[in-house]
């Protein structure tokens, strides 16, 4: 069989189709989604957890439906069951979102320059959106301009 063989570009083909769609499997049942938003997933480290958000948690929370408040947690920030309820639990109890930076921590600028200058940039977009609610565009203007 050689290369301009039609039955040989045709295993070919085959082949390459077969491990795009075993990629995609084990992808898919790591919990790989298409999203940006999981830029953040970096061991030991949390999303950003926007204010208003905190405020959506606190309100389910104040009326007897903290299920609800998991859910929304895990569908803003793509947080896993236990995460997510420790997140609702803390804001619950009136504690600060755990794995949060403080203002000791840097402002917003800086630990965007220190995300980028690590290479992780989509992190650092990311951390731009959940704290300002920007949009992707503008997060991405202005992680750029620093």
């Amino acid at each position: 069989m050689s290369i301009g063989n039609p039955g040989f570009v045709i295993v070919l083909i085959l082949l390459v189709i077969a491990v795009l769609v075993i990629v995609v499997i084990l992808a898919a049942r790591a919990g790989a989604r298409p999203s940006t938003q999981l830029a953040w997933r970096t061991p030991g480290m949390m999303p950003p957890i926007s204010l208003d958000l905190q405020d959506r948690v606190r309100e389910l929370c104040a009326d007897s439906k903290k299920i609800h408040a998991i859910k929304l947690v895990r569908e803003e920030t793509g947080l896993g069951l236990k995460e997510a309820k420790t997140v609702v639990e803390a804001l619950e109890a009136g504690h600060p979102v755990p794995g949060e930076r403080s203002a000791e921590h840097g402002d917003l600028a800086s630990r965007v320059r220190e995300l980028k200058a690590a290479g992780r940039t989509e992190q650092a977009i990311f951390l731009v959106r959940g704290e300002t609610g920007m949009g992707q565009d503008e997060a991405e203007i202005f992680v750029n301009a620093l």
